[in-house]
């Protein structure tokens, strides 16, 4: 496996009217996104909104994304949270149904420090043979895991990648220069996913890709193709989409661009709360302006 694609979804999580978890169309939703420009789905990370699913919604959320497209797709599992025994479980778990890699974010809330950080992901490491992606988004756990950490975590054989969201290209680049060449870098931003290219990135871990998943595969394919003007041009195009995707809390504004699409992507759960409709024209103006309606 050369890596687990280069466009991964961080898949929403389709509900019902009643916020119940909509099965039927989360299948459809991820053949839709593979049909679309998705190599991969990773189910029930934070714009899944996993933080309001309960672990018989996850585990059954896997099952119905491997089902539906684990042929033509890498499935990734979101088992990661800030309480160590309760990640060690949903990931093996997670392994039993079949996944092909979990996704684990860095512990929120508690705030460890840098040995925490390796001690909690070596220990979910050391319980599954699944390969493994840390996840570093200190916008979200209001901590931030160091290039150290993760060259340290790179040295343990089933934790294969990054998804880096720091903001911080001098941070990647330290990862990219400091891991080893099979160690996955994956842009965590949509709107960095060119610029972390340039240093080394192998990828996206995206947002966007629900709505322009094939200009995210031709911008990468055109990177590696050395087809720069191309890569840059596409980059700017999407750019005004990076940025309203991102007006208010993801995953509100790109749930909103599903169901406008047409795919019954139904609301968010509370704590979230929808769009207002000032925040909907703008979305709708941005997709309008980038030929996505």
């Amino acid at each position: 496996m050369k890596n687990f694609g280069q466009v991964l979804t961080a898949m929403v999580t389709p509900f019902n009217a009643d916020y119940s978890v909509n099965y039927s169309e989360v299948a459809n939703l991820a053949k839709y996104l593979v049909n679309n420009g998705s190599d991969g789905l990773v189910v029930a990370g934070s714009t899944g909104e996993a933080a309001t699913l309960a672990t018989d919604e996850k585990l059954k959320l896997f099952k119905v994304v491997l089902e539906a497209v684990g042929d033509k797709a890498t499935v990734i599992a979101g088992t990661g949270s800030n309480d160590t025994r309760a990640s060690i479980e949903l990931t093996k778990e997670a392994e039993k149904i079949g996944v092909h890699g979990a996704m684990l974010v860095g512990p929120y809330y508690n705030k460890p420090p840098q040995e925490g950080y390796y001690q909690h992901f070596k220990a979910i490491a050391d319980s599954t043979m699944l390969p493994l992606i840390v996840y570093n988004v200190p916008g979200r756990t209001a901590s931030n895991m160091l290039p150290t950490t993760i060259a340290r975590l790179a040295e343990i054989e089933n934790i294969v990648a990054v998804k880096e969201a720091s903001g911080s290209l001098d941070q990647v680049s330290e990862i990219i220069r400091t891991t080893p060449n099979d160690f996955w870098v994956y842009s965590g931003d949509d709107g960095l996913t060119l610029p972390i290219l340039s240093v080394g990135g192998c990828g996206v871990i995206s947002v966007a890709a629900h709505v322009v998943g094939n200009r995210m595969q031709e911008m990468i394919t055109s990177f590696l193709a050395g087809d720069l003007n191309k890569a840059q041009a596409l980059h700017l195009e999407l750019m005004p989409f990076f940025k309203v995707i991102f007006v208010t809390t993801n995953p509100i504004p790109i749930k909103k661009a599903v169901n406008i699409l047409g795919i019954n992507a139904g609301p968010v759960r509370l704590p979230l709360v929808s769009l207002t409709a000032s925040e909907e024209e703008q979305l709708k103006n941005v997709m309008q302006a980038i030929g996505a309606l």
